[in-house]
């Protein structure tokens, strides 16, 4: 694939993946993010995903505002869930689909948890919360991360496959 196509490919999933995350950041736990993303880098690769993650990462804080705890935590965890992800990818390129998608699902959810430890441990460190604050913070994040994991496994249930379907289908044509 030429370099112009990878750099349009990843600009519009870039786009894909803000308007995702604007058209549901009023449902507190819907995350889609996921979905999107690990298809694509499921799909297209973790260097693909790498840099949409960067991508992502920062201009969502062109939108949203640079909080330094959410820079650094998207700075480290969507390059690591993209890398996982496309190397899952190539792992079960030529499995079943229900495979697939079992495993694409509990690989979800376990990154959606690894999501929330990460954020338990960046944000209280950055502020430099006292250890009860640091515990309060941990516990009022275990609501939300049942909620998103719930969601995760409910959309990756539905839309992981078409979603492949779609992605495998565009980095065909790109090739």
């Amino acid at each position: 694939m030429d370099k112009a196509k990878k750099i349009a490919i990843c600009g519009a999933f870039c786009a894909l993946l803000i308007v995702v995350q604007y058209a549901f950041s009023a449902i507190k736990g819907v995350e889609l993010v996921t979905l999107f993303f690990v298809t694509f880098s499921f799909a297209f690769g973790g260097v693909y995903g790498v840099f949409v993650a960067l991508s992502y990462s920062l201009l969502r804080c062109l939108i949203y505002g640079f909080f330094p705890n959410v820079v650094i935590l998207y700075l480290a965890y969507y390059p690591a869930l993209a890398l996982a992800a496309g190397a899952l990818g190539k792992r079960l390129r030529d499995s079943s689909k229900f495979k697939r998608l079992v495993l694409v699902t509990i690989f979800a959810i376990i990154a959606t948890v690894c999501f929330s430890l990460l954020d338990c441990v960046v944000t209280p460190l950055f502020y430099s919360y006292a250890p009860k604050a640091w515990l309060a913070y941990a516990y009022q994040t275990v609501p939300v991360c049942l909620i998103q994991c719930v969601s995760s496994l409910i959309s990756f249930a539905l839309l992981f496959l078409p979603l492949e379907k779609t992605f495998n289908s565009i980095a065909k044509r790109a090739e």
